[in-house]
């Protein structure tokens, strides 16, 4: 996925037993953001992050949606703990993650392994993608998503 691609026409489940096809979603900016697992500490920060100016974000016709590889039911759980009023897609055999390139080498604890690298996307209302931020630190990254989006 690289700037001036058009978003991918794959059905995702999501929370709220949806299934959704982004390339459908018409006249709203769309923010699609990685993140490796559900409830740990920066996943969680990130999700209330974008949960507390969601607000913010629907004044600019934009959408959010969080995808992380674990099942519908975690992630309802997550959802309902968190209170995002914002839906995740569940991607168990990560052809999501595979069309947006996030599935990268990753070392934790001196262990090898394949994961979501965190990465943000933001597709404008034709369904483009104008911007992408990866290897994301969460501490502000969400207002750098909300500048992007104010400014299109």
């Amino acid at each position: 996925m690289k700037l001036g691609d058009k978003i991918p026409s794959l059905e995702v489940e999501a929370t709220s037993d949806q299934k959704i096809t982004l390339s459908e979603i018409k006249n709203k900016n769309i923010v699609v953001y990685f993140y490796p697992k559900d409830s740990t500490s920066d996943c969680t920060t990130e999700g209330q992050n974008f949960r507390d100016l969601i607000h913010e974000f629907s004044a600019l016709d934009t959408v959010i949606f969080g995808v992380s590889r674990d099942s519908i039911k975690s992630h309802e759980r997550f959802k309902e703990r968190q209170e995002f009023p914002f839906e995740l897609v569940s991607d168990p055999d990560e052809a999501l993650c595979k069309a947006f390139d996030v599935i990268k080498l990753k070392k934790l604890y001196g262990k090898e392994y394949m994961g979501i690298e965190r990465s943000t996307f933001l597709f404008n209302k034709k369904g483009i993608l104008i911007e992408e931020w990866r290897k994301i630190r969460v501490k502000g990254h969400v207002e750098l998503v909300l500048e992007a989006v104010n400014s299109i």
